[in-house]
């Protein structure tokens, strides 16, 4: 007998190994300096791949070089690329990850293509030693930073009007640096978390058998979940994963290997409301923070919490937050 009777199908195993940016909601693209860190690399995009295996195409990735050719690591590895650094496009998520001499290959060209996203509004990051890279393309000013602790004399030195954090990772609004190696997962398990909350970002890195160095503190909520049976884990990771498209019950316990009768049981037991309820209001949690933190629309808010219909979505979101979307919307674009 399987000693893990429920670990299969959960996390679903027919997951490709990489999706194509047409598939995935966020796309990555990272350029690799040559005698980047193998191990950074490797830590930064697995948490991404398994997270696309809680139901959902989240996450891919691109990797680039300077010149669109292949990168030597600095453990000798060659890995080929999907393009060159210049067809980055303007509104990049763009990571660099460098290590031994970080500069020596470097151009003005390659500073400018930095710039180019910064002035666009696009999110960059770096670990490592990459945070001196960004420094000198001047798209740091302002925000704080984090690198490799070997680097951080020579990098204040060279910028002592940059904050350094003392932290593995910094995260700061539309940058994100880090000390490279492991922290790349940390780094990856808090986007997960911010972007898609606790419970995914806990299965994945169970999944990866790695325990958070970095995690915030745990509110009430999230304290149970060392308690909560792996089914019910494993069941909030894939609503928390589905909120944008909403999965029907039998889906989700299909993913949690469990039946659905059982699962309804539990979730009574624990939270006191079935999975369809609990799965409904954290959608609607998320389409209150989406209203009330920036200048979303009520129809862009029901979209991305996968309601269909918009008379739906507000009758609703007026019996779990007595008021209408439309003024929270308000007091959001406030």
């Amino acid at each position: 007998m399987d000693a893990y009777p429920d670990a299969w199908p959960y996390p679903r195993p027919d997951s490709p190994p990489l999706l194509s940016p047409e598939q995935a909601e966020h796309t990555l693209d990272v350029w690799l300096v040559p005698k980047f860190s193998m191990l950074t690399l490797f830590c930064m995009l697995e948490p991404l791949r398994v997270a696309n295996r809680f139901g959902r195409d989240l996450f891919a990735w691109r990797l680039r070089s300077a010149d669109g050719n292949g990168v030597v690591a600095s453990n000798g590895v060659r890995l080929e690329v999907d393009g060159d650094l210049a067809s980055v496009p303007d509104d990049a998520h763009l990571m660099v990850v460098s290590s031994y001499e970080a500069e020596a290959t470097v151009t003005a060209q390659d500073r400018a293509v930095l710039r180019r996203v910064a002035a666009y509004g696009g999110w960059l990051g770096g670990l490592d030693t990459a945070p001196f890279i960004l420094a000198r393309a001047g798209v740091l000013e302002g925000h704080q930073v984090a690198l490799h602790w070997e680097s951080v004399p020579a990098f204040r030195r060279e910028f002592p009007h940059l904050r350094v954090s003392r932290e593995r990772f910094a995260s700061d609004g539309c940058r994100q640096t880090g000390a490279g190696g492991t922290t790349g997962i940390d780094m990856m398990l808090e986007r997960i978390e911010r972007d898609y909350g606790p419970a995914l970002a806990d299965a994945v890195g169970r999944q990866l058998v790695h325990h958070r160095h970095d995690a915030p503190p745990r509110d009430e909520h999230q304290e149970h979940f060392a308690g909560l049976p792996r089914s019910v884990v494993k069941s909030l990771a894939v609503m928390e994963a589905n909120l944008a498209q909403a999965l029907p019950i039998p889906e989700i316990c299909r993913l949690a290997g469990q039946s659905q009768r059982q699962l309804t049981r539990l979730f009574l037991a624990h939270f006191g409301e079935t999975p369809k309820h609990c799965y409904l209001g954290m959608r609607l949690d998320r389409a209150q923070r989406l209203l009330a933190g920036s200048h979303c629309r009520v129809t862009e808010a029901a979209t991305a919490t996968g309601f269909t219909y918009l008379a739906h979505f507000s009758r609703a979101y007026r019996a779990r937050f007595d008021e209408a979307p439309s003024e929270t919307a308000a007091r959001g674009s406030g």
